[in-house]
């Protein structure tokens, strides 16, 4: 017997020992089954024979060692233990956070490998005739005579009761089929002809292949970035070597999945939250035997065990849905960066608008900087125009200026889309008698009337209800819609243009499967649409027929406490707006607001997100913000606000020992009360990241001593991307 450190999913951050037999050989990464307390829990051996272990006798027994080899490779254990420490989360609940589903239950492996059958040495000696009473079990026999068959092959002429048949009197067997890695091709698959800046970009991520190197494809939108991820892919494939494309949404993912596939003549296969459990483990199983040769997934696809990776894609490395807001609060592109650097290969970072943290790496000369200042095909970059909304007569909250543009360009046979960010089809219900609002009962918000489910629902906790017939204070029945949501916006277009084609896109219109990939396929079609839709709409999609991109209303992201929100909205801006004029048609972005003034929207229009991303690191640097400084957040939620308010003033009390931590806190969350809680946040400030990541170790030893942690919940968020 040997005894064996095993890493359990609790919110404990210690590991527990327990003792195996020396002879199934068991190694670090291998799944375990294992009693705690009341329960089985299935955890990953972290260590064996330690030299600080507890004495054998009192230790309990593993009820089962569920795999021969690691299901977490030492290269991935490596990785997650660095994230783990970085991160501050606990190891056990990490680990198993990078295992599909099905193998967090405990699953056999061997159940889901390919299968194939073939005859049983008494199978062969068979008479025909001993079968002549089942005409089916006499004709898979015979093909099983041929040569062993797949489970697929199998199935596709025979049913599965016949082969269950077969197998209960030992004529046939069943046999795991070992995957083989992916057949590298003759030669890479011609592509488009490369701008002499995206030939540049391509040479420079060749000269990178067998090392580890960061490079940052900053390419206006429209310039090839995807036809440069092609290219460099292509010559990987000829050495055999596998390739890792992050995307930050699920909704980009089937048409980056479509224009990879018909390119090259391998695997390609995808991962994302959408798939069934047992089409993630398929995924999973094909990374790791090298059977997939591009893997295209959203932010936990860094975690998959691959074969041999060969480089790492982050496309949009600037999106906010690469950071994991909660549980285990990683962020994708810097574990990215961290798994490069283990894996000896390089990573490509590709956005139109870089995060200030990657742009000020780029100009400190830790990453390689490739710029793609023009459109691959030559188009100029659409021309912003600015509509002030002062003094005017809206009709639908449209100005009249933004009216007659949109009729041109519609009359052109052309496409028109409207930006809004805010779904359902009004933020609130109004008394037109006394100004009472619908408001979320159990938040410190208003709730969203949605027209055609007839609810109202809080966007922040989930909560719905009827449409009230009566004001909540005053009893009149005068409720009216306040504001405008992109379902009323649709129908007030339908209004206006009644002959015109209209499409939504925002995550209440695409929950139906397949809604959204209909929806995408009919702004592919020719002819005049008007598209409305919420930030969806900014993720890299490819409209060739829109000419016209209207923001109905820069002005509810221009205000904010949070201190990235001016590079938020700057990126969502330039992100919009290069969906204009993609085809042979130049583009036009019409922002309205009442502050034509805004030193941020003058900044976008007049030098672009560039020069404005510049000015704002110079900002930072002078505030003393990230990049320049690091933060760590600390927020803390009860049912009484007081005692957010006590736990936190009890964590800046002990925070203040290490003079390099500046503390901005206790204060309310921008959002005070969700979901019947109160929510408070700390924030922590340091120069020197060693010198935080010491501090937060000691603070975090100390906050389970606390009698007040009883009764709060806390979160730590080590680079928070939103702090409201």
């Amino acid at each position: 017997m040997t005894v064996v450190r095993v890493a359990l999913p609790v919110p404990l951050r210690k590991h527990f020992d327990y003792i195996i037999s020396t002879e199934l050989s068991p190694h670090v990464g291998c799944r375990v089954l294992v009693p705690f307390g009341n329960r089985k829990l299935v955890g990953i051996i972290w260590q064996i024979a330690p030299e600080d272990g507890f004495d054998e006798t009192k230790l309990k027994t593993v009820i089962k060692l569920l795999d021969i080899d690691a299901a977490l490779p030492p290269l991935l254990c490596q990785l997650l233990s660095f994230a783990a420490d970085y991160y501050h989360h606990p190891l056990g609940e990490v680990l198993i956070s990078a295992l599909p589903a099905l193998l967090r239950e405990g699953r056999d492996l061997s159940d889901y490998q390919p299968k194939a059958y073939q005859l049983t040495r008494s199978g062969k000696q068979l008479d025909a005739s001993a079968l002549k009473r089942s005409v089916k079990q006499q004709a898979l026999w015979q093909a099983l005579q041929q040569h062993q068959l797949t489970e697929s092959v199998v199935l596709q002429q025979h049913s599965r009761s016949t082969l269950k048949q077969l197998l209960d009197k030992q004529i046939a067997e069943e046999i795991i089929v070992p995957p083989i890695p992916f057949i590298a091709p003759l030669k890479a698959p011609s592509g488009l002809k490369l701008t002499a800046a995206q030939a540049l970009a391509v040479t420079a991520v060749h000269q990178a292949y067998g090392r580890f190197e960061r490079l940052l494809l900053e390419g206006v939108t429209g310039s090839g970035k995807t036809e440069v991820y092609l290219q460099c892919i292509a010559s990987l494939l000829l050495k055999q070597q596998q390739v890792l494309v992050i995307v930050p949404e699920i909704g980009l993912t089937p048409q980056t999945l479509a224009r990879f596939q018909a390119r090259f003549d391998v695997p390609v296969l995808c991962w994302h939250s959408a798939l069934t459990d047992s089409e993630r483990l398929h995924c999973w199983l094909q990374a790791k035997t090298g059977a997939a040769a591009i893997i295209i997934g959203t932010r936990s696809a860094l975690f998959l065990p691959f074969w041999q990776l060969g480089l790492i894609i982050i496309d949009e490395e600037h999106d906010q849905s690469l950071k994991q807001q909660d549980g285990f609060r990683y962020h994708a592109r810097d574990l990215a960066i961290k798994r490069a650097a283990l894996q000896h290969c390089p990573i490509l970072l590709g956005t139109a608008t870089p995060s200030l943290e990657s742009l000020h790496n780029a100009l400190s000369k830790r990453f390689i900087h490739l710029p793609l200042p023009d459109r691959a095909a030559g188009q100029a970059l659409p021309k912003f125009e600015l509509v002030d909304l002062k003094q005017q007569v809206l009709q639908f909250g449209l100005a009249s200026q933004t009216l007659n543009q949109i009729k041109q360009q519609l009359n052109l046979g052309l496409q028109v889309m409207l930006f809004l960010n805010r779904r359902g089809f009004a933020p609130a219900l109004s008394c037109q008698e006394c100004g009472w609002l619908t408001e979320c009962h159990r938040c410190s918000a208003f709730t969203t009337y949605h027209k055609q489910s007839r609810q109202l629902v809080c966007h922040h906790c989930g909560a719905s209800k009827a449409i009230p017939r009566q004001c909540g204070g005053c009893g009149s029945t005068q409720l009216k819609p306040l504001g405008q949501g992109t379902e009323q916006l649709e129908e007030n277009l339908q209004q206006l243009f009644p002959d015109t084609a209209i499409t939504r896109l925002d995550r209440d219109s695409t929950r139906r499967k397949g809604a959204l990939n209909q929806a995408l396929e009919d702004i592919h079609q020719p002819g005049a649409r008007l598209i409305v839709g919420t930030q969806m709409l900014a993720k890299g999609h490819h409209f060739p027929n829109v000419t016209l991109v209207v923001i109905v209303d820069v002005d509810g992201a221009l205000y904010s406490s949070d201190f990235r929100a001016p590079e938020q909205l700057a990126q969502l801006l330039t992100q919009v707006a290069g969906r204009a004029g993609r085809g042979n048609t130049g583009g036009t972005v019409l922002l309205q607001t009442h502050y034509p003034e805004h030193a941020l929207l003058q900044d976008i229009i007049q030098n672009g997100y560039a020069s404005f991303a510049r000015s704002a690191l110079v900002e930072r640097e002078q505030t003393r913000l990230p990049p320049f400084q690091h933060l760590a957040l600390f927020s803390v939620e009860a049912h009484q606000a007081d005692h957010c308010q006590q736990w936190l003033q009890q964590l800046a009390e002990c925070a203040k020992q290490f003079p390099e931590l500046q503390l901005l806190g206790p204060i309310p969350a921008p959002l005070e009360r969700r979901a019947g809680k109160y929510r408070w946040q700390l924030q922590l400030y340091s120069a020197a990241r060693g010198r935080m990541h010491l501090a937060l170790d000691n603070l975090l030893s100390n906050l389970a001593r606390w009698p007040l942690s009883r009764k709060v919940k806390w979160q730590l968020d080590v680079d928070p991307t939103d702090l409201t």
